[in-house]
């Protein structure tokens, strides 16, 4: 069995009369990315607070890696907290410091890297994370949104082994709140930390995510995989899970994809029990070197789900984005024979339509001296009642074509 990273066992504390964390047993693995969530004031932010140092349990133990953190000698806890970055949730920027001086600041504290070392990693993260015009200016001087940036410019740039994450993305807009997710998964996935996080943007957190851990009036009420968590039979699952009902995918305007999941399931059971129906999935691609220009993916997968909505809609069809840059369609009532007709026409109009206003913010976003491609693919297929999301999405994407292209060295639009 793998030893987890990080364990919590039986870990309490309280503040005064007020129990925050009671009882708590949770397990964190390396190399993954693990989402805390849960209501306002159950305990998150002590948890992670708890995980850096910054708070002791009253009672219990926390391990790294098998060891109980309180018995480590003071050179063991040093190594284990300078392995580990923080984004607070406030940011915590410097008012007096410039964004570089910010950004630069772990590195001038925990390392002996020279000047022209330090400012070659600095000016990385900050046009890594969008901030390359704002590197001289203070934090008085920027948005809310551009000084959350700065503070995750300033967590990145040690290249820590854990990355503890509070509500990383709260005051960015759609589009951003997908670009910072994606780009924690990015470097996750290039540098090889853990990452822990804090977030109540649902569901867009649960894309980027091993594993999900619900804290509930102070205790674990559930932690494993996001699919794991919606077959659960357990009243804290079932009464978290309702809360979400109402959430969009704020991305695209599409539904949340538990309540996709919910009128899928609908669909079979009205005495049909040979119910079927049509379903396209939707795959949205950039050709980029650089990974972190992840604004045309989500700017086009937010057109792509306006337009579908539009189009679809009013057939009675539903949509989702399932995974981070796919979504799926399903239209209950359309044969597969229509269905086909139904994609050339919808992406005639993305060519007419879509594809201008694409092109429009590719060059506001990256600007001019950027080339690359954007395509949106789509594959067709029949589902019936015997067959689960997962393979109806398989066999779509085994069946997918190009229905659209954005090619900047064709001059944009491409047939």
């Amino acid at each position: 069995m793998q030893t987890p990273l990080i364990e919590f066992r039986n870990v309490s504390k309280r503040f005064d009369d007020h129990t925050v964390l009671d009882n708590v047993n949770l397990e964190i693995f390396e190399n993954q990315i693990t989402t805390i969530i849960g209501k306002s004031g159950t305990g998150k932010s002590v948890l992670l607070k708890h995980i850096i140092g910054l708070l002791s349990p009253d009672e219990g133990t926390i391990l790294f890696r098998g060891k109980p953190v309180h018995e480590m000698k003071k050179a063991e806890w040093d190594v284990y907290r300078s392995r580990i970055s923080y984004m607070f949730q406030n940011n915590a920027l410097f008012d007096s410091l410039t964004v570089f001086e910010n950004i630069a600041l772990p590195l001038r504290q925990t390392t002996n890297l020279r000047n022209r070392e330090i400012m070659r990693k600095v000016m990385m993260r900050a046009q890594q994370t969008e901030l390359f015009d704002a590197i001289r200016k203070y934090p008085a001087e920027l948005s809310g949104g551009m000084q959350k940036r700065v503070a995750l410019a300033r967590a990145l740039v040690t290249d820590p082994a854990i990355v503890l994450f509070d509500e990383p993305t709260t005051g960015q807009d759609p589009i951003r709140k997908n670009t910072i997710l994606s780009m924690i998964a990015h470097y996750r996935r290039q540098f090889g930390f853990t990452a822990i996080l804090i977030s109540h943007d649902i569901p867009d957190v649960f894309f980027i995510s091993d594993r999900i851990i619900l804290l509930w009036d102070g205790t674990v009420a559930f932690q494993g995989s996001y699919e794991e968590s919606t077959q659960l039979n357990h009243p804290m699952i079932d009464e978290f899970m309702r809360s979400l009902e109402g959430f969009q995918d704020k991305l695209t305007g599409l539904l949340s994809k538990q309540v996709f999941k919910t009128r899928y399931a609908m669909t079979f059971h009205r005495g049909h029990i040979d119910a079927t129906v049509s379903a396209i999935l939707f795959t949205v691609g950039v050709d980029l070197h650089a990974e972190s220009y992840d604004a045309p993916l989500f700017e086009t997968l937010r057109i792509l789900g306006e337009n579908i909505n539009d189009y679809f809609a009013p057939l009675g069809g539903f949509s989702a984005r399932h995974g981070r840059s796919q979504i799926l369609t399903v239209l209950p009532r359309v044969p597969i024979a229509d269905a086909g007709g139904l994609l050339d026409s919808f992406a005639e109009l993305l060519q007419e339509r879509a594809l201008p206003e694409i092109e429009e913010m590719v060059q506001r976003s990256v600007g001019d001296d950027r080339c690359f491609t954007i395509f949106i693919k789509a594959g067709i297929m029949e589902g019936s009642s015997s067959e689960d999301l997962d393979a109806l999405m398989s066999r779509a994407g085994s069946n997918q074509r190009t229905v659209a292209v954005y090619n900047c060295e064709r001059g944009g639009r491409a047939a």
